[in-house]
């Protein structure tokens, strides 16, 4: 037999997301139609969309199809960066991007985790910072609070748990660091 939960115990009462309720639902609407849509449209649209909902996007930010944005006003992306196919930006709070990042298809950049401590889930928040020349590899995971130092690579389906050095390449789950990162 199942147990029911009872909702009302979670405390995340305090938690706003930014935003008024009616920017909230309007951004539902637009993240569905333009964004998490499979459809190709242009990169310029989305990047036109996301500034209007307070995003801070810099120049020739590509944005591929199906992307899901949580709330665009807690969002700063640099100049040059590539964001692929069905990433998953979970801004709750803040998702920095630098300049010149890639952020492959399927990665997941998750601000809100739970306290698994506590019968009531309490919501747990932090920032991501991905600095300039990050690459973030296909399916990958950053966590809450995490770090990626300037042009450091988190490969294929790896969990970054803890901050990434500079110039470093991490894999795994959780991630470690495997060697330097050289640039030609």
């Amino acid at each position: 037999m199942i147990k029911k939960t009872n909702l009302s115990v979670y405390n995340n009462a305090w938690y706003n997301p930014g935003g008024s309720r009616f920017s909230r639902v309007i951004w539902f609407f637009v993240n569905a139609i333009f964004f998490q849509n499979p459809m190709a449209f242009s990169s310029s649209l989305k990047v036109k969309l996301l500034r209007l909902f307070g995003a801070k996007v810099g120049k020739g930010v590509v944005l591929k199809p199906g992307i899901n944005i949580k709330y665009p006003w807690n969002l700063e992306i640099g100049n040059d960066t590539w964001i692929g196919e069905k990433v998953w930006l979970d801004s709750l709070v803040k998702i920095e991007i630098g300049q010149n990042v890639c952020i492959s298809q399927g990665a997941f950049l998750l601000t809100g985790s739970h306290n698994y401590k506590k019968t009531s889930f309490d919501l747990l928040l932090d920032k991501i910072i991905l600095e300039d020349g990050v690459w973030i590899g296909a399916n990958a995971v950053i966590c809450p609070g995490v770090r990626c130092d300037s042009h450091s690579i988190l490969t294929v389906n790896s969990v970054a748990t803890t901050d990434l050095e500079p110039y470093m390449i991490y894999q795994g789950n959780p991630a470690l660091p495997k060697r330097k990162r050289v640039l030609a």
